[in-house]
């Protein structure tokens, strides 16, 4: 019997982070129910695995009824994010909720940062390699472009510089990953 040793570091260390940051968990929802009106958690439909779709989840940062089509959160200043939310991006803290999406099976610890439809949409055949394995909470791009909604700010054209120039880094990124990672 193989044991799936990717696997079994992804369950222990999500059942693990999820036990020592329950008393965190807890501070950060009250402290989003408290800051604005709305869910704590934000669920996002991501691509994953082989192309299928699954809800990334969040801490809500940014306030419900803001009508936009725009996906990408652009500077500090971006009047969406609440209070709570803007220290939340900052250290990352919005991200916790994902070790859920790792204990079922949706991402892993470490891997490719899952992308909304309409960005996979405009993939290459190369490119949609990257969805051959799990995606991750974390990955060399995330760490590449820490300060990503701040080069979007700067930008003349976000959602352009975004696909244009942070999609195809972000990529070349994963599949070096793809490429050397040895736990399958």
């Amino acid at each position: 019997m193989k044991i799936d040793m990717k696997r079994l570091i992804d369950v222990t260390g999500a059942g693990v982070g999820l036990l020592l940051l329950l008393p965190v968990f807890v501070l950060i929802a009250v402290a989003v129910a408290i800051d604005t009106k709305g869910p704590v958690f934000f669920k996002q439909q991501r691509v994953g695995l082989n192309m299928r779709d699954f809800h990334l989840l969040k801490f809500r940062t940014m306030c419900v009824h803001q009508a936009t089509s725009c996906l990408l959160t652009i500077g500090n200043k971006d009047q969406r994010v609440t209070r709570v939310g803007y220290w939340l991006r900052k250290y990352k803290l919005d991200e916790l909720p994902q070790l859920f999406n790792v204990l079922r099976g949706e991402m892993s610890l470490v891997g490719p940062r899952p992308e909304v439809r309409k960005y996979v949409n405009l993939y290459d055949e190369q490119q949609r390699y990257v969805l051959s394995i799990k995606p991750g909470i974390t990955d060399w791009a995330s760490v590449e472009f820490y300060n990503e909604s701040e080069l979007l700010a700067h930008a003349e054209d976000p959602e352009n510089y975004y696909i244009r120039r942070i999609i195809p880094v972000k990529i070349s990124q994963n599949l070096k990953y793809i490429a050397k990672h040895d736990l399958s």
